[in-house]
């Protein structure tokens, strides 16, 4: 009987000790954990099983006037070399 506890002790030492600092994970974590991906929520949920969304939860951007404004919102991929004057001169 002590011969079997002593074996018991000497089995749980050898297992390798988990690290407090892994990262906790929806499979690591308890049975209700979930992680998410790094959103706010934008409302709550209902007992009945919906979801009511805030306004004052949504993301309000604030975009300035863009009119007359020189350069397209959108930039390329694959830029096209443009020879401008400032290019030529430190060529020289």
């Amino acid at each position: 009987m002590p011969l079997g506890l002593l074996l018991g002790l000497g089995r749980s030492w050898r297992r390798k000790r988990t690290s407090s600092l892994d990262i906790l994970s929806s499979k690591r974590g308890p049975r209700d954990y979930y992680k998410g991906k790094n959103c706010k929520p934008t409302g709550f949920h209902t007992r009945k099983g919906g979801y009511v969304v805030v306004n004052e939860k949504l993301p309000n951007y604030v975009v300035p006037d863009l009119t007359d404004f020189k350069l397209k919102p959108y930039v390329s991929q694959c830029p096209i070399d443009v020879k401008t004057a400032e290019a030529a001169d430190s060529a020289k």
